[in-house]
């Protein structure tokens, strides 16, 4: 191409039409919304106003040729055929601050708990910017939870992703709530993402109280809101971390619970036309779970961290659910919880053989490592041989290892049983086991 050339296409550029900013909505499909005429780019936010004044936002989540394919935050009632769609804004963002801090907000970042919007400064994008591996600090720091069965058994360190696997009614949000309220963090960060919507004030009240939500921004959608909105809630709740982290923040990312996540990406997956796979979830749930569990983590250079903590649903307690599955292979470790466990009255219902923490080794010193391991060497002996134990068919004297499990199980039991209004540390943990082993 000659400099001519590059002249007229450069002016031609620099003169193109502006992009069709509105269009007309032609065509509804179950939750989507069609229309032509307009042009803007995925995720961008759309008015759509009906003939007869009602309007409603919507996001824009595929395209066909010249059609746009968008979700509307809310159901579409007085909306038809005609209705005019107009660009909001090409892309996604949010307002961040310290003002956020104490508040209660949607996944649009509104408030929702009665008060003024915060008057926040800073603008970032709601997808985050990642963050080289090379340039993320080491996990060296032991994070103290306040839970004696996960402080002494599975050591979890700042910037570590775990997930708290279960079915429906084990103990999750109970568990949740312990955590929340035990842990050490300079800020914590809420999503409520699909849940009942009774859990919201039951968390502040029961979970948080004044003090811990003085420290805290929790982000509400549950599960009557749009599929859009939770999954831009679920966002908001990681780029309200990053902001945090990126000031040097230790903080505690809490996120209930990643399965209604993929159930809302799984819904606009298939509105769009995507095909379904295992359990009817679109491969568009596969790509989206672990590129939000990589968004959390240890700052550049050790500046900062999101030590983050996601709820899991087993659906009919299946611990081979799809969703489960990748949740166990992108984590830094999980805490199985239990039906069991507690049906027999044990809370934490944590099950320890099927719990690990994948960076505990490089948190302990030998011998509290040696001491641990030898714990949850007794307990999973025992739960082994429990049937011939219970039945009477096992000789004592046959093997000395599951003797002394045996003798210390009642011990081993009240050790990892804990009341959900007392804390203890994980020195004072590390102790108790020592005491236990040694006996």
């Amino acid at each position: 191409m000659d400099f001519d050339s590059e002249v007229d296409l450069l002016l031609n550029g620099l003169h193109a039409p502006e992009p069709q900013r509105s269009g007309t909505l032609v065509r509804l499909v179950g939750m989507r919304l069609e229309t032509r005429g307009l042009m803007a780019p995925l995720g961008a936010c759309c008015e759509v106003t009906g003939q007869f004044g009602h309007s409603v936002q919507a996001e824009v989540v595929g395209f066909n040729d010249e059609t746009l394919y968008l979700l509307p935050f809310n159901e579409p009632h007085g909306i038809g055929p005609g209705a005019k769609v107009t660009v909001i804004s090409n892309t996604a963002q949010v307002r961040l601050g310290p003002e956020l801090l104490g508040r209660i907000i949607d996944g649009s970042g509104e408030p929702i708990d009665g008060l003024p919007a915060p008057e926040c400064k800073d603008v970032l994008s709601l997808q985050g910017r990642p963050i080289n591996p090379m340039e993320r600090g080491p996990i060296n720091q032991i994070l103290d939870v306040g839970v004696k069965a996960i402080n002494g058994m599975l050591t979890i360190g700042r910037g570590q992703r775990l997930g708290l696997i279960a079915g429906s009614g084990v103990g999750k949000s109970v568990l949740l709530g312990m955590m929340t309220r035990f842990t050490e963090a300079d800020v914590v960060v809420i999503g409520l993402i699909g849940e009942r919507g009774r859990e919201v004030q039951a968390f502040i009240h029961e979970s948080l109280g004044p003090e811990g939500l003085a420290k805290s921004v929790l982000v509400a959608a549950p599960a009557n809101v749009s599929p859009v909105l939770r999954l831009k809630a679920t966002h908001m709740t990681h780029v309200i971390a990053e902001y945090f982290r990126d000031q040097g923040k230790n903080v505690l990312m809490l996120v209930d619970s990643l399965t209604r996540v993929a159930h809302a990406q799984r819904e606009i997956g298939l509105a769009v036309g995507e095909p379904p796979t295992a359990k009817g979830y679109p491969p568009s749930v596969f790509a989206l779970l672990p590129n939000l569990i990589e968004r959390a983590g240890v700052g550049r250079h050790g500046l900062g961290s999101i030590t983050a903590i996601y709820t899991v649903l087993a659906e009919g307690d299946d611990s081979n659910d799809p969703i489960v599955d990748i949740a166990r292979a992108s984590l830094d470790g999980q805490v199985m919880l239990s039906r069991k466990l507690a049906d027999a009255a044990h809370y934490p219902a944590i099950d320890l053989n099927g719990s690990i923490s994948r960076v505990m080794q490089n948190l302990l010193d030998p011998q509290d490592l040696k001491m641990a391991n030898r714990f949850r060497r007794l307990w999973s002996l025992y739960q082994q041989n429990q049937d011939l134990i219970q039945v009477g068919a096992y000789e004592t004297g046959s093997n000395p290892e599951l003797d002394q499990a045996i003798r210390l199980r009642e011990a081993m039991e009240n050790f990892l049983r804990q009341d959900m209004h007392i804390s203890q540390d994980a020195q004072t943990t590390r102790q108790g086991i020592h005491s236990l082993m040694q006996v």
